[in-house]
């Protein structure tokens, strides 16, 4: 039996751990954004001493994932199992405390653990960090009698090429874009579809009748002998749309949103101006200048009308900007700036800067739609 728990505890953390290493290697930035997130919730609650670490985010996600990975190879080989237990209940301890204090405090409402790929509550979070705690726990307590299924040259020759591998892939997928797209704005999505719920509200009614409860979907009529006590929605989960926030302005207020999905349409999406990468910039505006006449073109925007105004002027870029919240706009491309094609609210494609595609490649895309 106990080496039934010693097995299932190797694989179990082992497994669990590179596969949420591997789902956030997928998309460092989204996971750098979360981090920030939790970063001004800790300004609020526990100082001004973790601002200084949100401009470093992206570099501390990088470091949280490859550390997740190379603990989750080290703990399928049994390497080092004294100084990789220890750490990993260091991380364990710290993660459970985290997604307890969002989820009392209800602070943030998806820790972030599977990035995009699975949404988990803040509570469905806490509970599962108290489930891995306790084969953290098993394999901590007997780390000494673990022994390595790798020579010591072995497993520094393991552990090293995990460490480059994964780094190296993190890197490529930050200076691109994510390898799998999970969020609602991925190549293929009809975007004005996720804003609508996927089914409607089915309401289960609760009565009393003669001292017996009864659950009805149909509203009872009192006549009837039926007395109303409360109701429920029973699938609350797909009533509410996977878009709720995306809505674009012109800097005069008028709303553009229905605007952006009529015909074929060329965003560069610029979360933050002052932050922006200049190094791919001329061929964005060779882009934008070679589409002129064929494809409308729109910076879309959180920065202010002063800081956009400069930008567009330095870098003779003719195209008109409107205002989107800086959130949806993360959400929309890891990329800042980057490019998004949509037709009729359908997306084409989506590019990093790196990545800027050609403008025949984007009539190409449009005639095929």
């Amino acid at each position: 039996m106990m080496r039934f728990i010693d097995q299932f505890s190797r694989f179990f953390v082992g497994g669990l751990f590179i596969f949420s290493g591997l789902i956030k290697l997928n998309d460092p930035v989204g996971t750098a954004i979360k981090m920030e997130e939790y970063f001004e919730v800790f300004v609020e609650d526990f100082g001004s001493f973790f601002h200084y670490f949100i401009p470093w985010s992206l570099e501390i996600a990088m470091v949280m994932i490859v550390l997740e990975l190379v603990l989750g190879v080290a703990i399928l080989f049994y390497y080092r199992m004294t100084a990789t237990t220890w750490v990993l209940l260091g991380l364990m301890t710290f993660f459970t405390f985290l997604t307890f204090y969002s989820a009392y405090f209800n602070k943030v409402t998806d820790c972030g653990c599977f990035g995009d790929a699975i949404k988990l509550t803040p509570w469905e979070s806490f509970i599962k960090d108290i489930i891995l705690m306790v084969f953290v726990l098993h394999l901590f307590w007997y780390r000494r009698k673990f022994q390595s299924n790798l020579r010591t040259v072995e497993g520094q020759a393991v552990i090293v090429s995990t460490m480059v591998i994964t780094t190296l892939t993190g890197i490529y997928a930050i200076r691109h874009l994510p390898f799998i797209d999970f969020r609602a704005y991925r190549v293929g999505n009809n975007i004005p579809e996720q804003m609508k719920p996927a089914e409607q509200p089915i309401i289960e009614y609760i009565f009393d009748k003669g001292g017996e409860e009864v659950r009805s979907q149909k509203f009872l009529p009192a006549e009837e002998g039926y007395v109303y006590k409360s109701s429920r929605v029973l699938n609350e989960e797909k009533i509410k749309p996977k878009i709720t926030d995306y809505l674009v302005t012109t800097p005069e207020g008028e709303d553009l949103t229905q605007e952006t999905f009529r015909g074929a349409k060329l965003f560069i999406v610029m979360v933050d101006a002052r932050k922006a990468s200049t190094e791919n910039m001329e061929a964005i505006r060779t882009l934008t200048e070679d589409l002129e006449g064929k494809v409308d073109a729109l910076i879309l925007t959180a920065s202010s009308s002063d800081v956009m105004e400069a930008f567009r002027h330095e870098h003779q870029l003719a195209v008109p900007y409107a205002y989107a919240d800086a959130t949806v706009l993360k959400t929309i491309l890891r990329s800042n700036p980057g490019i998004a094609l949509w037709k009729d609210g359908v997306v084409l494609g989506n590019w990093h800067h790196h990545d800027t595609p050609s403008s025949q490649a984007i009539l190409n895309l449009i005639n095929q739609q």
